[in-house]
């Protein structure tokens, strides 16, 4: 580029506008991006870095690395304050339109796209106590059911596959159930171990989609049993699902019509958990006594969950909280970080759905 190149700064404005149409018209966006470019995009990021052994995040900041010292390099042979300051503003408007442009053709253009629920015909809705209840009945049993598959003991499950071979099994369990959601989801993304464990959570994040490589990541610390779900999750992000109660559903869908116990334990698992959650927000005094009559096993898994969580306290929970939220929202996400806890509702009315069927 030129001495007076501000390329970067103008290709990063002129996503920003081709989002700001992209949001007004999401039926186009499903029809030119993410049924058409994405999937392209995919496929590549899957037969190039998916392939490295390692996260190619790490290329993306070795990269970073080098842009910053031929910065500093470039401004060090600037001269006069004036010339520092111009060359310096120009390169923080590239580096800046340059991350927004990629961040937006990579993979966030899908946000404007028409929502996965709306495309399946959902319509989910506030449960009341009994719908609330029921569902809790429905989804302890096919906890049991999966776990007695798992295991005869009731002590907590807390060693399950190798990562690399969980991961593969994941895998293919969405290229085997993409079908029976009418998606068109394409490509084999990576879900790999972010080193060193536990720098995500000390975070506030469990995993992660970054869009830059194409890759989703998972802190290496997860619970066994939060790990099967939580790669389906990213997995989901990697195709193209931006909402995180949508990943999560979809991530449900999936793991719970998996051949694999383990899969579908860890969805129903989950499940359970956010229901359990609601239970005891809409009726405190009934939930602890219904509590009580817990499967023994599921309640050890649970109890081990939540020990697990509380091993490694993240930095600011509430900074990782609001900075997500603010970040979802400012994408076209309004529920923010509250979408994460719409699975039940997402739930509830796929299985009422599939009552028709």
């Amino acid at each position: 580029m030129g001495k007076r190149d501000w390329s970067w700064a103008i290709l990063g404005v002129i996503a920003l506008g081709i989002r700001y149409l992209a949001a007004q018209n999401p039926e186009a966006t499903d029809e030119i991006y993410s049924r058409i470019f994405f999937p392209g995009i995919r496929n590549v990021i899957d037969m190039t870095l998916g392939r490295l052994p390692f996260p190619s995040v790490y290329l993306f900041i070795v990269g970073v690395l080098l842009i910053l010292g031929l910065y500093f390099l470039k401004l060090r042979k600037k001269n006069g304050w004036k010339s520092k300051v111009m060359y310096s503003t120009r390169a923080l408007a590239n580096g800046v339109g340059a991350l927004v442009f990629f961040f937006l053709v990579l993979w966030g253009f899908n946000y404007q796209r028409t929502p996965i629920v709306q495309q399946l015909g959902l319509q989910p809705k506030s449960m009341n106590l009994d719908e609330m209840k029921n569902e809790v009945l429905i989804t302890q049993r096919l906890a049991i059911q999966y776990r007695n598959a798992i295991s005869s003991d009731t002590a907590a499950i807390e060693s399950i596959l190798p990562y690399p071979e969980l991961e593969k099994v994941v895998r293919a369990t969405i290229a085997d159930n993409l079908d029976m959601l009418g998606l068109n989801f394409t490509g084999r993304p990576r879900t790999k171990l972010f080193p060193p464990p536990g720098f995500m959570r000390k975070m506030g994040i469990l995993g992660i989609y970054f869009p830059f490589t194409g890759e989703s990541y998972i802190d290496p610390t997860l619970h066994a049993l939060e790990k099967p779900f939580t790669i389906a999750h990213e997995m989901a992000h990697s195709y193209g699902v931006t909402d995180e109660g949508e990943a999560n559903f979809i991530a449900w869908v999936i793991c719970t019509n998996s051949d694999d116990p383990l899969l579908r334990y860890s969805g129903q698992l989950r499940l359970l958990n956010y229901l359990l959650s609601d239970y005891y927000r809409m009726a405190p005094e009934e939930y602890k006594t219904w509590v009580k009559t817990l499967d023994p096993g599921i309640r050890n898994d649970l109890i081990s969950l939540r020990k697990a969580s509380e091993a490694i306290k993240p930095f600011s929970i509430e900074l990782s909280r609001k900075t997500n939220d603010v970040f979802l929202k400012t994408q076209g996400v309004k529920a923010g970080v509250k979408s994460y806890q719409q699975l039940p509702k997402l739930a509830f009315a796929w299985r009422e759905r599939m009552k028709g069927h």
